[in-house]
């Protein structure tokens, strides 16, 4: 199976990480991947998203075309990109930071409180992994193993201490999914 999937949100969020983890796990796996970012012209602040593809086969180009899967982390990237999931796919919301419903009914759409649970757990900044856990849940483009450890190779020596809590992160992301 071939995943193509839109990871959205602005800058700070971890979006560009997310996707990067996800791709790298794959790749790990030995399947073909590829992640392409976009940056808004802000940076931090501004919007960000990234296109992760992995698959069996050969990657021919690295844009996503037919999104089996979308993440989203803001409002606006909600908008933008919930059109571009197949029939079919799979839509993960913030709902901690997006009061919007989606408005498809051809597609599943999980509601993840990534910014509630992470916070819960003493920082903001793993919503991203909470997220990914959820995604990972679903759609098994990524062995759980695999991202951990590929988790535990980035954050090592001074960042090591990261680790546990990026873990738990995606344990809590995928227990949202009933």
């Amino acid at each position: 199976m071939t995943h193509q999937i839109i990871m959205a949100g602005f800058g700070g969020q971890g979006v560009m990480s997310m996707g990067k983890i996800l791709a790298e796990a794959g790749l790990k796996e030995g399947k073909n991947v590829s992640w392409l970012p976009s940056y808004g012209p802000e940076m931090r602040g501004g919007t960000a998203n990234c296109s992760v593809i992995i698959s069996e086969e050969p990657v021919g180009a690295p844009t996503v075309t037919e999104a089996t899967a979308a993440i989203v982390m803001n409002r606006p990237s909600l908008d933008k990109f919930e059109k571009d999931v197949i029939p079919g796919g799979n839509l993960f919301i913030n709902s901690s930071l997006i009061d919007k419903k989606a408005t498809r009914t051809d597609i599943n759409v999980y509601y993840v409180p990534a910014n509630e649970i992470a916070n819960d757990m003493g920082s903001g900044k793993i919503a991203n992994m909470v997220m990914l856990g959820a995604y990972l849940k679903v759609a098994n483009a990524a062995k759980e193993d695999t991202i951990m450890e590929y988790i535990s190779e980035v954050f090592s020596g001074k960042k090591a201490s990261v680790v546990p809590l990026n873990k738990e992160a995606l344990k809590r992301g995928a227990d949202c999914i009933k």
